[in-house]
């Protein structure tokens, strides 16, 4: 019994974040993905998100790095500057306490 109460608390854990994926979604309009930037410009993203069970709001990361905290579901947002190169930008879901829930989009792009 001890066994099968260990596998349920097993397969709960691993549905919820597919709970919250379900209501969730994020879209990256732009850049597309793969997307050529210039270097010299300011660069925006423009993005939709819907959030789901326990997000809160969304942060943005740029290889990795955290780069903004946005509380607004849809719209843009101009990203720093960034070195040329090829670079992942992904947008993630957070909770209340700024922790990520497993719901993310990434798109990679190459600046010049």
């Amino acid at each position: 019994m001890r066994n099968l109460s260990i596998l349920v608390l097993a397969l709960a854990c691993i549905a919820a974040p597919l709970a919250m994926a379900a209501d969730s979604k994020i879209e990256i309009i732009s850049p597309a993905d793969g997307a050529k930037l210039d270097a010299m410009e300011q660069n925006k993203m423009e993005y939709d998100v819907t959030l789901g069970s326990g997000a809160d709001h969304i942060h943005v990361y740029v290889d990795g790095k955290e780069e903004a905290l946005l509380r607004q579901m849809k719209g843009s947002y101009t990203m720093t500057t960034m070195a040329p190169g090829n670079h992942q930008i992904c947008i993630k879901l957070v909770n209340k306490n700024h922790t990520p829930i497993g719901v993310e989009r990434c798109i990679k792009v190459g600046v010049e």
